[in-house]
C-alpha cells in the first residue's frame, strides 16, 4: 500500500479501540474513511483482505483510511455487543478521526451492516461523501436501509456465489429501496482471486 501506516489508539464506549491509519504520501488528501470489518466471533479483524483491499482503494484514491477493530478484538477493549455497541464505536471513533471534513465509511459483511446502522445515526449536519458496503450480511441481520438522497454515493458489492450472504438476501434488502446491486459473476463471500477487481470497482466508485 502506498501509504504511511500509524498504529493507534482511541476511545469507545467499551474503552480502547485499536485502530490502523493509511494516509497516501504522495496525493492531495480529499478526506477520511472508516472502515469495518467482518463478524467478530468468526474470526473477523481489521487485518481481513477484503478490508486491506478496501482501504488500498481509498489510498489510490487520495483519501485517509481508517481501520479498527470491533471491541473484544485484538487490542480492543469490550465484548461483543450484536451490532449495537459496534456501531456506538465506530461512531465514537468517527467524531474522533473525522469530526470535520469529506467522510466516506465502508464495511465488508458483519461490517456493512453495522455501517448501515452508523449511516443513520450520523448528525443530520454530518455530511456522508462515499459509503460502500460489500457483502452485505442482510441474510443475518437486520441491515439498515440507505437514504434515498445516498444512493448516487453508494456503491453496494457482492459476489455472485456468496455461499455466507446469499444474494437473493441482499436483493430482498435492496429491492424495496430501489437501491442498485453491483454483481460480480462468479465470485464468492471473500472474494478469493478478485480481490484486484474488488479494489478495481471501489476505486471507480470513489472517483466518479
Amino acid at each position: 500500500m502506498n501509504a504511511a501506516t500509524q498504529s493507534l489508539s482511541f476511545q469507545g464506549q467499551a474503552g480502547a479501540m485499536e485502530v490502523v491509519c493509511d494516509t497516501p504520501v504522495d496525493l492531495a488528501l480529499l478526506g477520511t474513511a472508516v472502515i469495518a470489518h467482518p463478524h467478530p466471533l468468526f474470526g473477523g479483524t481489521m487485518q481481513n483482505k477484503v478490508v486491506q483491499t478496501v482501504a488500498r482503494a481509498f489510498v489510490q484514491c487520495g483519501w485517509r483510511a481508517i481501520r479498527f477493530n470491533f471491541r473484544g478484538v485484538g487490542a480492543s477493549a469490550g465484548v461483543y455487543d450484536e451490532g449495537q455497541g459496534e456501531a456506538a464505536d465506530m461512531l465514537a471513533l468517527i467524531e474522533q478521526v473525522a469530526p470535520t471534513g469529506p467522510l466516506a465509511l465502508a464495511g465488508f459483511s458483519f461490517g456493512a451492516f453495522v455501517t448501515s446502522h452508523v449511516v443513520q445515526a450520523l448528525p443530520p449536519e454530518r455530511r456522508l461523501d462515499k459509503l460502500v458496503l460489500v457483502g452485505t450480511a442482510a441474510s443475518r441481520f437486520a441491515v439498515a436501509p440507505i437514504a434515498p438522497e445516498l444512493h448516487d454515493r453508494t456503491l453496494v458489492l457482492h459476489g455472485e456465489q456468496d455461499d455466507t450472504v446469499p444474494l437473493a438476501s441482499v436483493m430482498d434488502w435492496a429491492r424495496p429501496q430501489s437501491l442498485p446491486i453491483t454483481v460480480i459473476p462468479g465470485v464468492e463471500h471473500f472474494f478469493h482471486g478478485q480481490l484486484p477487481l474488488l479494489k478495481s470497482l471501489v476505486a471507480r466508485h470513489l472517483r466518479a
